[in-house]
């Protein structure tokens, strides 16, 4: 079945996901509709709980949606088996908020980066050819092959592992990435490297990014669509000059004005405190 996606690789029509039952029911995801695009960098912002990475697992297929439908380059979804599971991981990757939590802690490095050689149909490519890639990859993203090789991922620091995951992605060279706060449990000095490499990632590949974040500032200066998220839903779309400059929703609106500003004075007073029993 293919729907009139206006050319979008990856859409939503209706996407919802609920948790639970009865009075523990709990609709994360709740009624959304999107079209991301070839070479589309795309930010889905929100507080934590808005649903945003929620929406991410269903779009990896790590969570099946209760209800609605997911479309990529315009036919819908199927993974309902593992082989057509694997055939669209191979168009479809991420990187994650924890890379401590990313690995395998028993794989090292260099099965790391052969199963993303292997899963793009490099399996039986010589030894040292596969070597090679694994070289050119570590070397993208400033890591020396030599000094990585043999190593167990817990032996490396977290930015070492982020950069890593940057690597599988040089390998694979999906059509979507989906970084769910890539930088946020790194410190500053790295931050910008990261962002330096997906985003060389994206011009060299005309790789469509989908960024996961509460970060405002990042979401205005690499996107070109912004979708707000609140309980699930999405309450504001558009150029992050529309959406950040010229919001038209009061949570769009309370999310600016929460981030501090240099020179003023923070204001708290729109900062919803628990309440106390």
């Amino acid at each position: 079945m293919s729907v009139n996606t206006t050319n979008a690789i990856l859409s939503g029509r209706g996407l919802t996901k609920v948790f639970g039952f009865g009075r523990s029911r709990t609709v994360a995801v709740d009624h959304v509709d999107f079209d991301f695009h070839q070479g589309e960098i795309v930010s889905l912002v929100g507080e934590s709980g808005s649903g945003k990475t929620t929406l991410a697992m269903m779009l990896l297929g790590l969570q099946n949606q209760t209800e609605g439908d997911l479309y990529f380059q315009g036919e819908k979804r199927d993974i309902r088996s593992g082989r057509k599971k694997r055939d669209y991981w191979q168009n479809i990757q991420a990187i994650f908020q924890d890379p401590f939590s990313s690995y395998n802690i028993f794989s090292k490095v260099d099965n790391v980066l052969l199963d993303c050689i292997n899963m793009r149909g490099g399996r039986h490519l010589p030894r040292e050819q596969k070597i090679e890639m694994m070289t050119e990859a570590c070397r993208f993203v400033n890591l020396p092959f030599q000094e990585m090789t043999n190593k167990y991922p817990f032996e490396l620091s977290g930015g070492q592992m982020q950069r890593l995951m940057i690597a599988r992605i040089f390998l694979l060279k999906p059509k979507i990435l989906v970084a769910d706060e890539p930088t946020s449990m790194i410190d500053a000095v790295v931050r910008s490297t990261i962002l330096a490499m997906l985003m060389k990632l994206h011009f060299e590949n005309d790789m469509t990014l989908i960024f996961i974040t509460h970060d405002i500032g990042l979401a205005y200066y690499v996107s070109d669509t912004i979708y707000i998220m609140e309980h699930g839903k999405f309450v504001e779309s558009g150029t992050p000059d529309e959406v950040i400059l010229n919001p038209k929703e009061p949570y769009t609106q309370r999310l600016i004005s929460d981030v501090p500003k240099i020179h003023e004075e923070w204001d708290l007073t729109t900062a919803e405190v628990p309440s106390q029993q």
